[in-house]
């Protein structure tokens, strides 16, 4: 070892009292983490460091596969403040999700609502719509996006908001697990600016 070198590592164990299940893991940078499984439709997740100020956080999710509701939260001690806030509600069902969030932080707060249905499972097509409301600064965003799978290794992806920027994804699995990916985005309010362009390769044994 050498100074200021970082040595990582981690212990972790499992607890069962009948119908609860706690996973607990402590790690060399004096953070510890648990998940709980309480029931069939109930899990709690939770870490804090150990340190003079930690920052706790918190998250739980109560429902089923088709509806559920979710909150997420941190709380820094230093501060005495929650530095985030989050709740969302999920609908799910065959070929549709449904969710509904509200996100609040230190720099405002903002709701968010999506869509998400498949159309055509057969060509994996599939079209998504986004919402999302600023209380601080009163600016909508709405996001529309959707997917074709042009054969069984490639797909398109598609996407444009309000704000006047589209973009374009197509992937490729050319071996198993491993995919080849171009993508690109426009804004089309900066006709001026060029379009971003981004390759990128996924191997996976």
């Amino acid at each position: 070892m050498k100074k200021c070198d970082l040595f990582l590592a981690d212990v972790n164990t499992q607890l069962k009292s009948r119908n609860v299940t706690t996973d607990i893991k402590v790690d060399t940078i004096s953070n510890v983490n648990s998940t709980s499984v309480l029931h069939e439709y109930v899990g709690i997740s939770s870490s804090i460091g150990l340190t003079a100020n930690p920052i706790v956080n918190f998250s739980g999710v109560l429902g089923t596969n088709v509806l559920a509701l979710r909150i997420d939260t941190s709380f820094d001690t230093k501060i005495g403040n929650f530095t985030k806030c989050n709740a969302g509600l999920s609908f799910t069902n065959v070929d549709l999700i449904a969710c509904l969030a509200l996100h609040v932080n230190e720099k405002g707060d903002s709701v968010n609502a999506s869509y998400y249905h498949i159309v055509n499972p057969s060509t994996n097509i599939v079209v998504g719509v986004e919402v999302t409301h600023s209380f601080s600064t009163n600016v909508n965003t709405i996001t529309v996006g959707t997917q074709h799978a042009l054969d069984p290794l490639t797909t398109i992806k598609a996407q444009a908001n309000n704000a006047g920027k589209a973009s374009v994804l197509i992937q490729h699995e050319w071996h198993p697990k491993s995919l080849f990916t171009i993508s690109g985005e426009v804004d089309t309010e900066s006709i001026d600016k060029s379009p971003n362009v981004g390759l990128a390769l996924a191997l996976k044994p």
